[in-house]
């Protein structure tokens, strides 16, 4: 792989996880007329449009043939319910996940935030090593040290913020919780998920589109039991404008919300990086910077 490419892809990774996370933040609080749009609709909106691009993918690896992306669907999917069962456990996970990273971020600023889910990284770690019997080193555990110390140290207050974050005590406990509960589940389904691709001979594009439709099912029943009221009185699409839309499509393009583990675990995990395109995610970063640029070459 060129350098020039290598820069251009990690550019690409750091301006999409930047967007996401300035634009989520600035949509849950900016200030308009109307109903705000609902986090759960966004969710499930986000799951579907993955889907459509994973399905496009095995469209194009079906070599543009639509009776035979039928017969891989249908051999993959339908053939092998016990197999697609499986997903529905990371897939529940994720789908909270996602809805946990919109409370996060709308009680917390989003450095706070961006700095404490980083902690999903040691979450990981923890994981690999109980699930996966993946081994660490001296140093390795030593970084995840450093790096959990870190967190801690943003999350202390200073003087002269005590007074400022006395009067949103109760915010800003909600959103370190709803931070925290992701970087657990962030961690768990992850490996969980890294661990069902290694025992299955399956593509991660029809992985993830099992992985998308039980996030639908998912997202749609927490949006009757939160939010159906809601939506029954202003509609599924109440709220939405076309910042609302840059959220959700930049939830699709960067591969986070939901993580079997961000490129810096993989540094800290594996000294080798995987294949690229086979171990891909949708819902993780990717494995090192320049696979976000395989994925849009890959696609077009």
């Amino acid at each position: 792989m060129s350098t020039n490419l290598k820069y251009l892809s990690l550019g690409i990774l750091v301006f999409q996880t930047t967007s996401l996370v300035l634009t989520m933040r600035y949509s849950r609080t900016l200030k308009e007329e109307g109903p705000r749009y609902l986090s759960s609709t966004a969710v499930v909106v986000a799951e579907l449009l993955k889907i459509m691009a994973c399905i496009l993918l095995v469209y194009k690896d079906s070599k543009c043939s639509l009776r035979a992306l039928n017969r891989v669907l249908h051999d993959e999917i339908l053939n092998k319910p016990m197999e697609t069962l499986k997903l529905a456990i990371p897939s529940g996970i994720y789908t909270l996940q996602n809805n946990l990273l919109y409370v996060a971020l709308s009680n917390l600023d989003a450095a706070t935030y961006q700095v404490t889910y980083q902690l999903k990284i040691l979450t990981t770690a923890l994981f690999s090593v109980s699930m996966l019997s993946k081994k660490l080193g001296v140093y390795q555990w030593l970084s995840l040290v450093i790096l959990m110390t870190g967190v801690a140290f943003v999350q202390w207050p200073s003087d002269s913020q005590l007074d400022s974050k006395e009067l949103s005590a109760g915010s800003q406990f909600v959103g370190l919780m709803a931070v925290l509960t992701a970087c657990f589940s962030s961690g768990f389904a992850g490996v969980y998920f890294e661990k069902i691709l290694k025992e299955t001979k399956q593509s991660v594009w029809i992985r993830n589109i099992q992985l998308g439709f039980f996030g639908s099912i998912f997202g749609l029943m927490g949006v009757y039991i939160y939010d159906g009221e809601l939506v029954s009185k202003n509609g599924f699409f109440q709220g939405y404008n076309q910042l609302t839309w840059i959220v959700v499509v930049l939830q699709i393009s960067v591969c986070h919300p939901v993580a079997t583990s961000t490129s810096r675990v993989q540094e800290i995990l594996l000294p080798q990086p995987p294949d690229l395109l086979k171990c891909w995610d949708y819902r993780r970063e990717p494995p090192c910077p320049a696979h976000t640029v395989y994925i849009f070459l890959n696609l077009f």
